[in-house]
């Protein structure tokens, strides 16, 4: 039974552990003939990046805007952890070749609680 609890808490890793992790990730991401990416595809591209970093399952990802391909252009993302706490993110666009977005990801040092 230690090993089913172990890969719970595990599972479980809160927003502020994720967010930790984060700080000075990089992604880019091939959009197509427009220098923009929609929203959807940035939340999927964060997320991703997160998982890929951290280890764990894809977190939830909300970001409310499209970035557009424009070095330093920058926007806010939103992560809920599974116990409901949030975790700001920031995505910034560090370099666009051709069709490419690069970008850099950077998490909040602190997550707020879940409501209550």
């Amino acid at each position: 039974m230690t090993l089913g609890r172990s890969s719970t808490a595990l599972l479980s890793l809160s927003a502020a552990a994720v967010g930790l992790l984060l700080v000075g990730c990089s992604a880019s991401v091939d959009v197509g003939a427009e220098p923009e990416l929609s929203s959807g595809k940035l939340s999927d591209e964060v997320a991703r990046q997160l998982a890929a970093t951290t280890g764990q399952p894809k977190p939830d990802v909300a970001c409310p805007e499209d970035l557009a391909g424009k070095v330093g252009t920058t926007t806010r993302c939103t992560l809920t952890a599974g116990d409901g706490s949030t975790l700001g993110v920031t995505v910034t666009v560090t370099s666009v070749k051709d069709e490419q977005i690069k970008f850099d990801i950077e998490a909040d040092k602190t997550a707020s609680p879940a409501p209550r």
